[in-house]
């Protein structure tokens, strides 16, 4: 079996990123009254700014995760794994990275968000040492914020 590999989303990428995350979000449309914000993004300029990842096997895109550089933390601003390859711990390899790039960047922190009805996902990154940091509305999105800090920090 081949062995999955994390490597910076290039430009021919920019479709099949929009396409996983479409898939991965359309089942919180009902439960949010409206697209989730990531499938709002455009995915182009993300890439073309160096901010995303994918994670595939062979030639095959089966996620991705934006991160986002900040002042004081980096902020996870995406990730989405294929509905076909979910439950296989692609997240959990994403998540991983997330955190391996930020301590090698020298964060001592980072910083994400979720929609307050995406509880599934609150438990798994509270699973793995998030901790919740506050709750509001942003961008017209009922929002959790969350953090972990780093111990090589």
């Amino acid at each position: 079996m081949t062995e999955p590999r994390i490597r910076p989303a290039a430009p021919r990428d920019a479709p099949d990123i929009a396409e996983i995350v479409a898939n991965a979000y359309r089942y919180y449309i009902p439960r949010i009254g409206k697209p989730p914000g990531p499938m709002l993004d455009d995915y182009t300029a993300h890439v073309a700014d160096g901010v995303v990842w994918v994670i595939e096997f062979g030639p095959e895109i089966a996620g991705i995760l934006v991160l986002l550089p900040r002042p004081d933390h980096m902020l996870l601003d995406n990730i989405a794994v294929a509905p076909d390859r979910q439950g296989q711990g692609l997240g959990r390899r994403l998540l991983a990275f997330a955190e391996d790039e930020a301590a090698r960047r020298g964060y001592p922190e980072v910083r994400l968000y979720t929609h307050v009805t995406m509880v599934e996902n609150q438990r798994l990154y509270a699973s793995i040492g998030y901790e919740e940091t506050g709750r509001g509305v942003q961008a017209g999105y009922e929002r959790v914020f969350m953090r972990k800090r780093l111990a090589s920090a």
